[in-house]
């Protein structure tokens, strides 16, 4: 696959001294100051994985997709444009911002900017994380995985599917339409809800040990409203994580363990377990909101006895693929 993982992330905010506190010592990323109106983090070896800036606009600024090699970014460049999308060469400024090599970008259907970038720059430095943890699961799987508020799913769905070459995992069709996308090994890089809404739902980062999500659960709930999911079990990807309400107002997922899969042989279905196995209360939804509705399909889920693999569970596997993921 010529885009291979989710590299970056981009976000406006006027509230960079909350996001300082929520991404290092909560998320435990390492804050670097760009200089009084932005905020960059670290999440690896990477000189920046997530980028905050104080200025005008909506609050998801950018996506940063890489890509193998060079040249793919001239033949996604001549494929978009003969799609009819404007696609536009990144300046050395930007590429200096973003601190890559070279870039394009353009917008999707819906007006996200999503940028297509080659050659990251390296920390020269080791990775010093916010508060302490064992560190993220991240290098060929990317950054995490981000996830859209969409309008139109018949739309969006074409444009980074046939256009993108973003493959589809599986999907969901109740309680609403959920399609998820793999760029990679990770289950998925990439989700779009169609909620009928615009705008970033969230993003999530995976933990390489579980007592780094917990404990972060833990210093969350000390935050009135901080919390947006209580703990649990997603049905897909089988990730443990709880949600977040970010400073900007959309999630950000903490999980561990999240399910790797094998491109090449991988079939996309329809699942019908609803989101979660168990856990994940939405607790800023109401019961009329939706909130009892998902309660009763993580029950109905205990009661047929839908489980996650056992070998997904087998501490000694997830700790040798951790090894080949190192």
């Amino acid at each position: 696959m010529a885009i291979n993982a989710l590299g970056y992330l981009g976000i406006r905010s006027d509230r960079l001294d909350d996001w300082g506190d929520f991404a290092g010592k909560l998320l435990g990323m390492q804050k670097i100051d760009r200089g009084g109106k932005a905020l960059a983090f670290r999440m690896d070896d990477r000189a920046q994985r997530l980028l905050v800036t104080d200025e005008p606009g909506d609050t998801l600024a950018f996506m940063g997709w890489q890509v193998e090699r060079r040249e793919d970014l001239e033949t996604y460049a001549a494929r978009l444009d003969r799609a009819g999308v404007q696609v536009h060469p990144g300046s050395p400024q930007l590429c200096d911002r973003r601190l890559v090599g070279s870039l394009i970008w353009f917008e999707d259907p819906m007006g996200n900017r999503v940028e297509l970038f080659h050659d990251p720059v390296i920390a020269t430095d080791p990775f010093r994380p916010g508060r302490p943890i064992d560190g993220f699961q991240t290098g060929p799987y990317g950054m995490g995985h981000a996830v859209l508020h969409v309008k139109d799913i018949d739309v969006m769905l074409p444009f980074y599917r046939d256009n993108l070459d973003f493959h589809v995992s599986d999907y969901g069709l109740t309680p609403y339409g959920l399609y998820f996308f793999h760029v990679n090994g990770r289950h998925h890089s990439f989700a779009m809800v169609g909620s009928g809404q615009e705008g970033f739902h969230h993003f999530m980062v995976e933990f390489r040990n579980l007592d780094d999500v917990g404990q972060g659960f833990d210093l969350a709930q000390q935050e009135e409203g901080r919390v947006a999911y209580t703990l649990g079990r997603h049905t897909n990807d089988y990730m443990t994580s709880y949600y977040a309400h970010s400073p900007s107002g959309f999630f950000v997922e903490n999980g561990w363990g999240g399910r790797v899969i094998d491109p090449a042989t991988w079939e996309p279905h329809e699942t019908h377990d609803g989101p979660s196995f168990w856990g994940h209360e939405r607790l800023y939804l109401t019961e009329e909101g939706g909130r009892k509705r998902l309660r009763d399909m993580r029950l109905d889920a205990a009661r047929n006895g839908r489980r996650a693999p056992p070998v997904a569970d087998c501490p000694w596997l997830y700790a040798e693929l951790t090894k080949q993921w190192k």
